[in-house]
């Protein structure tokens, strides 16, 4: 009989973990893309009847949010959303301006930057196309612009500069979806790209870091109008 209830749960693990992941990853999402105003409470009992699970995975995807930080735990055994204030948003984009000039200013002074040649060449062509026909989905382009950072910060080879500097990108998604809602915007990012681009090439390491600096505050320079519109959108869509 012990025997069999091992085995039973060995069994019902696996599945747990992979429901707890599921309601995990959907509920990042929405946290992260503002479908829930700040405060805004979750129990457990409205998650399990919105999922159709029992609460053993509910519990497990809440811990899980509750470490990485997008929600917060009360006494009463219900949780809040913990959306960043404007403050914290700023303080997000001051590290992240930290990490992307040292990759930058490295990656323009490595002697070993032609193993990358293929990677800035492609990320090059990608700009160079989206200047000549910014019109694409400001979500798409948030997404494409992201990957820009990201491969940058792959190409330097440092795991934990690239690992946090992931994580403050996704709490900024919306916030970038927001910023390339203006086509003007959208253009102006596809022309500082590829002026990072050329001066990494160029292993022009001040100009490198210049250009970064002038593309990061571009976005920081909105922070304040892009909070307000998410605070909307979120609570239109608690509506």
């Amino acid at each position: 009989m012990k025997e069999m209830n091992r085995r039973k749960e060995t069994q019902e693990k696996p599945a747990s973990s992979n429901l707890s992941s599921s309601v995990v990853a959907t509920l990042k999402e929405e946290i992260v893309h503002w479908h829930y105003p700040p405060e805004h409470r979750l129990t457990e009992d409205g998650l399990c009847k919105r999922f159709g699970m029992s609460r053993s995975p509910i519990r497990e995807a809440l811990r899980v949010l509750t470490s990485y930080g997008f929600i917060r735990k009360l006494p009463n055994r219900s949780y809040v959303v913990k959306q960043y204030t404007t403050e914290e948003i700023e303080e997000l984009y001051e590290v992240r301006q930290a990490l992307e000039l040292y990759t930058v200013e490295r990656l323009a002074t490595q002697t070993t930057l032609a193993q990358h040649q293929a990677d800035l060449d492609d990320l090059h062509h990608t700009w160079t196309e989206l200047l000549k026909e910014p019109s694409k989905q400001s979500e798409e382009f948030a997404i494409l612009d992201t990957l820009f950072h990201d491969t940058l910060a792959r190409a330097l080879g440092n795991t934990f500069l690239l690992r946090n500097l992931r994580t403050i990108n996704e709490r900024l998604t919306l916030f970038r979806m927001l910023d390339f809602e203006s086509p003007e915007r959208a253009e102006r990012t596809c022309r500082q790209h590829l002026e990072i681009l050329n001066r990494i090439m160029a292993k022009d390491a001040v100009g490198a870091r210049e250009a970064m600096q002038e593309n990061i505050e571009a976005g920081r320079n909105h922070i304040r109008s892009t909070i307000k519109d998410a605070l909307a959108r979120s609570y239109l869509k608690k509506k």
